[in-house]
């Protein structure tokens, strides 16, 4: 699973834009927005007539819609400047890029490096027999955790939900990244219930729990917006040329 996270990095498509709530009043919201772009005065449409001369009926229409979904993603629930920051770790995001790094240290000095996808996956959670079922997102974790310069480090596999860390499977590194052994160990749920929980509470005792997973999906849901309008922004810009 270490190598289907590391290949997301050139990969991976977010998923989120199939599961944008409210879709009932996002359809009324465009459709307000269509009609308010085509009124009968010709003067008022947003793209000037000698715009509009020099472009295809095709690319003028799609013009038309990159502006309309730019400026809804806009106000729809705009995206915000992130907080760069959630308790000991930092963030490192560029934009364009599909993962997102965490830095930070234990209070025994270890250094500790997240890296995380964007979404990557979703499950569906039935919530009773007369209600639709709610669609989880997932984001897959890289959590490395490494003592002083060289020597060995833990490498944990986990998936993080929207309130829930759940660990997958780990094993030891050499800081170069190479394996000790090839064997990466068992599937972390066929392991004793009692080693998994001690598991768990050793990454907890770092800050890698369910408050990180929370806060994950908030920046990636945040982040994948942000990605998304800029694409739009691009695709326009190179229309309209």
């Amino acid at each position: 699973m270490a190598g289907f996270i590391r290949t997301c990095r050139r990969s991976l498509f977010s998923l989120s834009r199939a599961l944008i709530p409210n879709t009932h009043n996002r359809f009324l919201l465009q459709t307000n927005k269509t009609i308010s772009k085509f009124p009968p005065n010709f003067a008022t449409n947003p793209f000037s007539t000698s715009t509009l001369q020099q472009k295809s009926p095709f690319e003028s229409n799609l013009l038309s819609l990159l502006t309309n979904e730019i400026e809804f993603e806009s106000e729809y629930d705009p995206p915000h400047q992130p907080d760069k920051k959630f308790n000991a770790f930092m963030v490192e995001d560029r934009p364009g890029e599909q993962f997102v790094t965490l830095r930070g240290r234990s209070t025994l000095d270890e250094k500790i490096k997240i890296e995380a996808t964007m979404f990557d996956g979703y499950a569906t959670m039935s919530k009773g027999e007369n209600t639709e079922p709610d669609a989880q997102l997932h984001i897959s974790l890289l959590v490395d955790i490494s003592k002083g310069e060289g020597g060995e480090m833990l490498e944990f596999v986990c998936s993080a939900w929207p309130k829930k860390l759940e660990i997958q499977r780990f094993y030891v590194m050499r800081v170069d990244g190479v394996l000790n052994r090839p064997y990466t160990g068992r599937d972390f749920r066929v392991l004793d219930k009692t080693l998994q929980s001690a598991l768990m509470e050793f990454l907890n005792a770092r800050g890698v729990n369910n408050d990180l997973a929370f806060f994950l999906h908030r920046y990636v849901w945040n982040k994948d917006k942000l990605e998304h309008i800029q694409r739009l922004k691009l695709l326009k810009s190179y229309v309209q040329t």
